[in-house]
């Protein structure tokens, strides 16, 4: 199972990597805790950030043991930290930006199916989640909650300029690379420049490729193989295959795979299928009869379904589901 944290002890003190979604592929904040707390108290820790946020529970967690933490905790943004991944930014004693790097905040957001009592919930829920939020943005930065919550409701990106004037950065450093294997695409307000800063990324070698390929958050199109080379003069008999060509249709064919997976509501399976290289055919059938066996079959003899899992699987699951939109 991917994880989307990196713990590395160091001579008197820790560096920790964020790179990706947070609480993805069914690895909560609980491992990550496990790890955190076994290093010394006094230990300083760098805490390095290139993350579109995820699960707001797990972000929560992190941001209050990291404030729990005596040692010197110093947060590099290494690229992005957007939402639930700026506000464990929050929790550095000192945040640094690269000048080409960025922050957004905004609302948290959730899927329920239910019951209007359960929307109802639902909306409470949120509501407790944002304002927490804003207690803790407003207090690093110093504006007024109302202020902060106003900035969250039309989510706001602050570039490392922004972010020091803001008062959510200490400190500004030299540009970056900004690679990503994530979907910048899914926030409304991205800023252009980011957009294609990421879309222009690409891996330098073959060993980057896991990474990208389990990344379930990696949307793209799969290129036409005949549009990359309609006469075939790249496989022509004595030149042997391109190896940029298959390199390029094994990435779409895993990234199709991933995006199969990720609608279907079950991006953990996309590594079992790279696996086992399977087609898309396959994946297709098999996500069909993972759903099937999940579904209840309802009898005459059984009641009409209500609220218990055993005849609302996949409503309770997306139900208790709460993550930071993103």
């Amino acid at each position: 199972m991917k994880s989307w944290y990196t713990i590395r002890a160091r001579d008197g003190g820790a560096e920790v990597l964020i790179y990706d979604e947070i609480g993805a592929y069914g690895v909560s904040a609980k491992g990550f805790l496990a790890e955190l707390g076994a290093l010394s108290d006094d230990a300083a820790i760098d805490l390095r950030l290139n993350s579109p946020g995820g699960s707001v529970f797990d972000a929560v967690a992190i941001h209050n043991a990291l404030g729990r933490h005596s040692g010197t905790v110093t947060v590099w943004i290494d690229g992005i930290a957007a939402s639930a991944a700026s506000y464990i930014a929050m929790a550095g004693d000192a945040i640094v930006m690269p000048e080409n790097a960025f922050l957004m905040i905004h609302d948290p957001s959730g899927l329920v199916m239910g019951t209007a009592e359960d929307m109802r919930e639902m909306a409470g829920t949120l509501d407790k989640i944002a304002g927490g939020m804003v207690r803790g943005y407003a207090g690093r930065s110093g504006k007024p909650e109302d202020e902060i919550a106003a900035l969250m409701a039309a989510e706001t990106w602050f570039s490392a300029a922004e972010a020091l004037d803001a008062g959510l950065a200490t400190q500004l450093a030299e540009p970056v690379h900004i690679a990503a294997s994530f979907d910048i695409a899914r926030f409304r307000n991205a800023p252009p420049e980011l957009v294609e800063a990421v879309e222009a990324s690409e891996p330098e070698d073959d060993a980057m490729v896991p990474d990208i390929v389990e990344d379930a958050n990696d949307v793209a199109t799969p290129p036409d193989p005949e549009a990359h080379d309609p006469d075939h003069s790249e496989t022509d008999a004595g030149k042997g295959p391109d190896p940029a060509a298959i390199r390029a249709e094994a990435i779409a064919h895993a990234r199709a795979v991933v995006d199969l997976c990720r609608l279907a509501g079950q991006p953990q399976m996309a590594g079992r299928f790279l696996e086992q290289d399977a087609s898309l055919d396959a994946v297709r059938a098999a996500l069909l009869d993972a759903k099937a066996e999940a579904a209840p079959e309802i009898t005459p003899h059984h009641p009409q379904p209500g609220r218990s899992a055993a005849t609302r699987p996949w409503g309770d699951v997306i139900a208790r589901t709460f993550k930071l939109k993103g």
